[in-house]
Formats: C-alpha cells, structure tokens, sequence
C-alpha cells in the first residue's frame, strides 16, 4: 500500500537547519501567500479546508484561530506544542528533526491570521538533541527575511521563541503548557476563560501541535479544494501513524485519513511479529482504548475511532499480540498516568492510584467481580470531575479493556486460568508489588 506524502515531502531530501533549501521546494511560498490576505480570510481558508488538530481530540484549527481573532487585544501569541509526552509517538520529532521550517511557516500563517507578533515552541525535555536543528532554522529563516521583521517586505513582524519543559507528561496540556513556559509549576488551569480569550500570559493565544501546524502551509500552497480531495469528509487531508509494538516492521507511517487499520497492521507493517497471533489493538497512544483482534476492520480518522469508544489523538498505533496479558498492559498504563499527574485536582490524583490499585489486586488474583463495578464508578468520576485531559482519559484503557477483554479479566479474577500468567504456574501473579 503506498503512502501518500504532504507532510513527509521534505524529509532527507533538504538540510533541515537551511531555510535556503527549504525555499527551493516552494518553502515559505505559502507564507508569503497569506500575506497578501486579511486575518479574515486566511481563516476561511482554513475553514474550507476542514483542518482539524492533529494531537487530540480533533477541534478545528480554524475555530481556534477565530477565537483569537475576536478576542480584544494588541498582544497575541501562537504557541506549538512540541511536547510529544504520549508514550511510543514519535511523529513530532521526525517532523521538527527534517523539515523545521514547515512548522515555523505555519506559525507564521497563524500569527497573520490573528495579528500575532510572538510564537513559542515548547519542546519537550527528552528532545535537547533538536534545540540547535530549531535554533538554526529560526536564524537561517531571520536571515533568508522570511521570519522576523518585515517579512518579505509586508510590514508584518513574527519571530518564533523556544523554550524546553521538565519532561512532565501532564505540560502536553495546553495550560499546563503555559503555566511552564511562564515559569511556573506545569499545572492546568480552571476554564473558563479559554485559552483564546486568555491564554500565555493572560494574552489571547493559538496553541496547535507539530503535525496540525505542518499542515497549514501545503493548503495554503494547493488550496482547500486540493486538501478536501484527501482523506474522509470529516476528516481531511494526511495523517501521520507512530506504529509500535509487536508489528514486523515499526515506524511512522504517512496515509490519507480513512485508512482502515486491518490494513495498516498487516499490509502496511507485515503482521504481527513472529507469526504470532494478535491480541490487542490500543490507538491514540497510552490513553486511548484497547480494542481486540475482532475489531480492527475499522477506518482510522478523528470520528470514526471516537464512534468506537476511543479516539484517534497523536495517531499512535500499539500492536500487542499473544505473549502479552492484557491485564499487566492496562496496569502498566496506570502506573505511568499515576505517577504523572500533576496532583492539583482530587479525582486525577488519588483516582488514578486508585484504580491502579484496584488493577493490580485483580492481576495478583486477588479481585473480585465488585471490583470491576467499583472500576467502572471511579472511571465515570474521573471522566466528569478531573480538571484535565490526564485525569480524563486515564481510566480509557482500563474501562476499554474490561469491555472487550472481560473474560481475560475473569480469568485474572480466578486466579489461574490467564493463558499467559498461568504459564509461570502462579509466580507471576505474586511478583506485583503494590
């Protein structure tokens, strides 16, 4: 199956620190476009294009961009969120590593729209090896006049600031976000007001991920009609997959939305690895759902995955086959969720332990069928009152798995019938500390 390349176009084929090379490509040609337009219609663009972000729960970029647009102010910033925290993704990076300038034009386009003058890249802390490939691509771009001052001789002004987080998980959330780049503890804040109206400090502001950034530019260079004829209806254009796990052959993956995951795994990745049998599917990285093998016959965009009970998010793709107990992946999640809230809101932090624990008295046999009810309870608590998106989808995997793995559950429940922790005649399930 042949992918196909928008997003991906430049890379290994220019110097990622050269803006020079970029321009030869047709780089910044869409900045430059967008000059020539109103914050207005730039916007409309976007809106007829169906752009729709590229690290969550799918909102629309034109609608975050309008927000700004209306809100009262002579300072305003656009912010990438290069934070990448969801365990096993890996497309921001490739994007930031090989083709730098895509993202700093799409910045650019966004700050003409809602007359920003100041954007800030937030890079996550394990990525220090990409602060000189950024650091040199702003410069060479400053130099070549497409960043900075005066751009291309418009009389509009944008320069692009960088600043590195503390490697907290909970910083991908764009308020937390904030609150770190301003020099304080990575914590959400309460909404309303949103970031739109207040954002970094307490300034309107747009705040897109990596990929959802790269995207601007190719619209604004082949025009909505061009980006609609990709992908599905509700979803158009590419989509990069960061796929993982027990697949022949890993990576990241460029497709146009809509591509059905059966084929993703086995045509695409070459099956699951070994010949073993498959499993589970989780998408959307950490905090998505756990689906079975029965149900991977499904279209990968933003509307069909969340019709299915989880959601598309950052576009990893986790294959787990046979040798693996479904019960010690979704308490492995809990462990890392647990141990990455921020702490600030009562559900997220003593929810998440909770449920880590009650995971774990059931992978040491010692559950009970109440148990699975209590989870159930705990996870719609969290799902309603956690003041994040970390609290609220923590409980995804886990409510996820008990839905289409309950027998395994049982089997955990009775303590010795798990075909895989069985095999260790019991041992296993003694192993687990609490």
């Amino acid at each position: 199956m042949e992918e196909t390349i928008v997003l991906l176009r430049n890379k290994g084929k220019i110097d990622p620190k050269s803006a020079a090379d970029y321009v030869k490509t047709g780089g910044y040609e869409a900045l430059r476009k967008a000059l020539s337009m109103n914050g207005a219609e730039i916007i409309e663009e976007l809106k007829q294009a169906g752009l729709r972000g590229r690290g969550g729960a799918g909102f629309p970029t034109y609608r975050k961009l309008q927000f700004a647009y209306d809100a009262p102010g002579d300072v305003k910033y656009i912010v990438c969120n290069a934070d990448e925290g969801e365990p096993g993704t890996n497309k921001d990076r490739i994007l930031l590593s090989t083709d730098p300038c895509a993202i700093l034009e799409g910045m650019a386009i966004a700050g003409k729209a809602v007359n920003a003058h100041v954007g800030f890249i937030y890079l996550r802390a394990e990525y220090t090896y990409l602060m000189p490939i950024l650091e040199a691509a702003i410069a060479s771009s400053i130099e070549e006049g497409c960043l900075g001052e005066n751009i291309f001789g418009s009389g509009f002004d944008f320069t692009v600031k960088l600043r590195s987080g503390a490697g907290a998980y909970v910083c991908g959330e764009e308020t937390a976000l904030f609150e770190s780049i301003e020099g304080k503890r990575g914590e959400p804040r309460f909404r309303p007001p949103f970031p739109g109206i207040k954002g970094l400090f307490g300034k309107p502001t747009v705040l897109n991920n990596v990929e959802t950034l790269a995207n601007i530019a190719p619209i604004f260079r082949n025009g909505a009609e061009w980006y609609r004829s990709l992908g599905t209806e509700n979803s158009p254009g590419t989509k990069l997959f960061t796929v993982c796990g027990n697949v022949k052959h890993r990576g990241v993956y460029e497709f146009q939305m809509g591509i059905n995951l059966k084929e993703l795994i086995y045509e695409v990745c070459g099956g699951i690895e070994d010949d073993r049998k498959l499993l589970a599917v989780q998408t959307g990285g950490a905090s998505g759902a756990i689906i079975n093998a029965e149900q991977i016959d499904m279209t990968l965009d933003i509307d069909s995955v969340s019709a299915s009970g989880g959601r598309l998010g950052c576009g990893t793709i986790l294959v787990i086959d046979d040798r693996n107990c479904i019960i010690d992946i979704v308490r492995n999640n809990l462990d890392f969720f647990r141990d990455e809230s921020c702490g600030k809101c009562t559900p997220c932090r003593e929810g998440g332990t909770r449920l880590y624990q009650l995971i774990s008295k059931i992978a040491k046999g010692q559950g009970s069928v109440r148990d699975l009810d209590t989870i159930q309870d705990l996870a719609e608590t969290m799902r309603l009152t956690a003041l994040c998106g970390l609290g609220h989808s923590t409980a995804v995997p886990v409510t996820s798995s008990i839905q289409n793995f309950y027998f395994e559950y049982l089997s955990h429940i009775d303590r010795d019938h798990c075909p895989v922790c069985s095999q260790t005649g019991g041992e296993y399930y003694d192993s687990f500390e609490d």
